[in-house]
């Protein structure tokens, strides 16, 4: 396509646009020019006008939450991609596989099991609670591909881990007391405001790692769009190729999920939004689209969170603007 440079170039400048515009809104409005202009330079110190709290608020806040947006906008939208080609399941997602569950049964028993406010909380976060539980429903999916040829088993057997580790944090939660019951609820909400600058290096290290597995998949997942069969005549080693696909997908999903809780619909709307401005499912093209697309969604949904007086969780915007897509899809497939 003759307008593919194009429409790359644009999605840069938008993300560009949009990160900026994430560090410059929220309660306290700080003026882009005053951000990396020279008539500022809140960042570098040099700004006299601004008060030490400002600067404070940009870099230790605002920040590494805008980074961590952008990681996590690639890191689901991509992963959402991997899941609805391989299933080739329009309505697939990150969680399809029950990373989501995992991670939610991980930080249940941190948070409402009766020695989680004492000894285990000394010795875990819930970072670490949640990525155990991701990492133990990945192991259980890796497990059963070598044991399964059919892709639809797969989703089928996927979906059941996540049953069960949804029945035992409905278990759980039955039995918790109010308090902890609340900072599960508000970790189920989702949020980019716990990774600080400790935890960002390794959040994008996860996602790297993701990433570079997928590029090294793209070849074999044009094949894997066209159909199991199809993709072993072109030599393609199916089972293999699958369970890079899920190793891409725990580490990219679980990772995100695991310091920033669900974030609902990205995953699922973002891969079709790239399709549909290439008309095209050929993952050279797809793949970094998705990425950037994903990227400045979540850029934008995080700075619609942010400019009321009590921010809203990030999945709630992000799924008043997937919703209507997913329905749209629906609608079209019905048609």
């Amino acid at each position: 396509m003759r307008s593919t440079p194009l429409i790359y170039l644009l999605l840069s400048v938008s993300l560009l646009g949009l990160f900026l515009l994430d560090l410059s809104g929220g309660t306290i409005w700080l003026n882009p020019v005053s951000i990396f202009g020279e008539e500022g330079k809140i960042i570098a110190g040099e700004d006299a006008c601004a008060p030490g709290l400002t600067r404070q608020i940009l870099l230790n806040l605002r920040l590494p939450k805008a980074l961590t947006a952008l990681l996590a906008g690639i890191g689901l939208s991509v992963s959402g991609l991997l899941m609805q080609t391989l299933f080739r399941n329009p309505l697939a997602g990150p969680y399809t596989l029950g990373v989501s569950s995992g991670a939610s049964l991980g930080v249940a028993l941190l948070t409402m099991c009766g020695f989680s406010l004492t000894a285990l909380h000394a010795a875990f976060s819930t970072f670490t609670a949640a990525i155990l539980g991701a990492a133990l429903v990945l192991l259980l999916v890796m497990a059963v591909s070598h044991k399964v040829r059919s892709n639809v088993s797969l989703l089928i057997v996927g979906m059941m881990f996540g049953s069960i580790a949804g029945a035992l944090v409905n278990l759980i939660q039955n039995f918790a007391n109010p308090d902890s019951l609340k900072l599960f609820i508000v970790w189920t909400l989702g949020s980019l405001t716990n990774v600080g600058w400790q935890q960002l290096p390794l959040l994008a290290a996860v996602v790297l790692a993701g990433m570079l597995i997928c590029l090294f998949l793209m070849k074999p997942l044009n094949g894997m769009a066209l159909g199991e069969e199809y993709a072993r005549g072109l030599g393609i080693r199916v089972e293999r190729v699958r369970l890079w696909i899920v190793i891409a997908t725990g580490l990219l999903a679980g990772g995100i999920t695991a310091y920033c809780g669900p974030i609902a619909f990205i995953g699922v709307a973002v891969p079709h939004i790239a399709r549909g401005i290439f008309r095209s499912s050929n993952h050279r093209l797809t793949l970094p689209a998705t990425a950037l697309i994903g990227a400045n969604i979540l850029l934008l949904c995080d700075f619609v969170c942010s400019i009321f007086t009590y921010p809203l969780p990030i999945s709630t915007v992000s799924a008043l603007f997937g919703a209507p897509i997913i329905i749209y899809i629906i609608l079209k497939m019905k048609g």
